[in-house]
């Protein structure tokens, strides 16, 4: 079972929109293919009070509705996260499948090239959107500016398409297209 959540505890108040609140503070325990034992806790609320420079286009929801990653992306992760996540989830019953992408298309490097290239983190082993999902949660930590700077760098893909395509052409540069919503982007609109 993948990321149970604990008792929460007591909140901390949070100003948002210049209101205060409590929000309840939760620990996940994260027991799954690629994490045993890993515990964080959520100390924001869902979807807000984020980076003012780290403003996705796409929810993680919406990405896995759209179809990214081959469709393999959180198979065994479901219990970390909200029901509703999965309920439009393209995902793939066996091996990845590109046709369960937006764009039809492979566009991710394998886990073992991220490893390589060092930007996988053992708190997030499955990498930036791992990192996102949790992100999104509520969950804060020391490797959150990294992430975010590796986000804002696919602003160059986004910037590329602008180039060369013609805007709404869905058909020119489907690779770099996919590419950029596996980071939250919403290429469909560019």
């Amino acid at each position: 079972m993948c990321g149970r959540s604990r008792a929460a505890r007591p909140g901390k108040t949070h100003t948002d929109d210049g209101e205060h609140r409590i929000v309840k503070t939760r620990r996940v325990v994260v027991n799954d293919r690629m994490q045993h034992g890993y515990a964080y806790e959520r100390t924001e609320p869902v979807g807000r009070n984020f980076s003012p420079e780290f403003q996705p286009d796409l929810t993680p929801a919406q990405m896995l509705a759209l179809g990214v990653f081959g469709g393999k992306y959180m198979t065994d992760c479901r219990g970390e996260f909200p029901a509703s996540w999965f309920v439009r989830a393209r995902l793939a019953t066996g091996h990845r499948d590109r046709r369960l992408n937006c764009f039809g298309v492979h566009a991710s490097l394998s886990l073992a090239e991220w490893r390589r290239h060092g930007w996988i983190r053992p708190q997030d082993p499955r990498g930036w959107f791992q990192w996102y999902c949790r992100y999104y949660m509520g969950r804060r930590n020391a490797d959150d500016a990294r992430q975010i700077r590796r986000w804002r760098a696919i602003k160059r893909h986004v910037a590329a398409i602008r180039l060369n395509c013609e805007p709404g052409d869905l058909d020119c540069r489907r690779r770099q297209r996919q590419a950029v919503l596996h980071w939250a982007y919403d290429s469909r609109k560019i």
